[in-house]
C-alpha cells in the first residue's frame, strides 16, 4: 500500500508542476512560449495539446481502478514503480524545457518514453480496460509524437542539418510517426493509440502553412486510417 501511495503523491506532483508551468510559470516562460520561438513544421495547433487534460484523467482513474488489485497484491510492482519514475522524467523534461535547457531535455524525453514503453509492455494485448493498458495507450502515443516533436525543435534550435529540407525531413518525421501508429495496431491491436497519433497529425496539418508539408501530412493521416482499420478488422475477425 505503501508504493500505491507513493504513485498519488507522484501523478499529483505532476499536475501540479504541469498547472504551475503554465500559471506560474517556470522561469517566467510557458512551454508554448519557447515552442513558438520557431516555425517548426513538426509542431501540432495549441488545441492539441488539450490531449494532456484527458491523459491526467485517464491516470487518475487507473489509479482508483487499481486500489482493489493493489489490496489483494494482485498489482504488478514493477508497474508501480515505472510509474514513480514516469513521473519523475515528466516533471524534470518541464523544468529542462522551462529553463531552455534542450539537449538535456531531448534525453530526459527518451527517458519518459522508454519508461512509458515499459509499462506498456507489462500488459498484454487483452489487458485492455482501465486498470491495465488503456491509460498508457494513449499516454504512450502522445510522447511518442512528442518526442519526435521536440527532436525537431532541437534539431532547428541548433540548425543541425541533415542533408535534407526542412520540409521533407518533417515529412520524413509525419511518416515516422505514421508507421509507430500502424505497428501498435499490427503489433498490440491498440486503435486507441492511433487515434492518439492521428490526433496530433491533424492539428500539424492545422498549424502548418506550408502547403507540400500540409497535403503531404494530410495524405499520411488517411494512410494510417485505411490502414489501420483493414489490420484491426483483421486482427478482430482472426482472434
Amino acid at each position: 500500500m505503501g508504493l500505491y501511495i507513493v504513485m498519488w503523491i507522484a501523478l499529483i506532483a505532476v499536475i501540479v508542476v504541469n498547472a504551475l508551468s503554465n500559471t506560474l510559470p517556470i522561469n517566467g516562460v510557458t512551454a508554448a512560449e519557447i515552442s513558438n520561438r520557431l516555425d517548426v513544421l513538426f509542431t501540432p495547433a495549441g488545441y492539441v495539446f488539450s490531449i494532456w487534460s484527458l491523459i491526467y484523467l485517464l491516470l487518475v482513474i487507473w489509479l482508483i481502478a487499481i486500489y482493489k488489485k493493489v489490496k489483494e497484491n494482485r498489482f504488478k510492482s514493477k508497474v508501480g514503480f515505472l510509474f514513480i519514475l514516469s513521473c519523475v522524467f515528466n516533471i524534470a523534461w518541464l523544468f529542462s524545457w522551462h529553463y531552455e535547457q534542450f539537449i538535456l531535455s531531448i534525453i530526459v524525453m527518451f527517458l519518459l518514453l522508454f519508461t512509458l514503453i515499459a509499462i506498456y509492455l507489462q500488459y498484454n494485448n487483452q489487458e485492455k480496460a482501465l486498470s491495465e493498458r488503456f491509460p498508457f495507450s494513449f499516454y504512450l502515443a502522445w510522447i511518442s509524437v512528442a518526442t519526435i516533436a521536440n527532436m525537431s525543435y532541437v534539431l532547428k534550435y541548433y540548425n543541425v542539418d541533415l542533408g535534407i529540407s526542412e520540409v521533407a525531413g518533417s515529412i520524413v518525421l509525419v511518416a515516422v510517426a505514421v508507421i509507430l501508429g500502424y505497428l501498435a495496431v499490427a503489433l498490440s491491436h491498440d486503435i486507441f493509440f492511433v487515434l492518439v497519433i492521428v490526433w496530433a497529425l491533424i492539428g500539424i496539418a492545422v498549424k502548418t502553412d506550408d502547403t507540400t508539408m500540409q497535403y503531404g501530412t494530410i495524405a499520411l493521416t488517411i494512410i494510417l486510417i485505411i490502414a489501420s482499420l483493414i489490420r484491426y478488422m483483421r486482427n478482430k475477425k482472426f482472434a
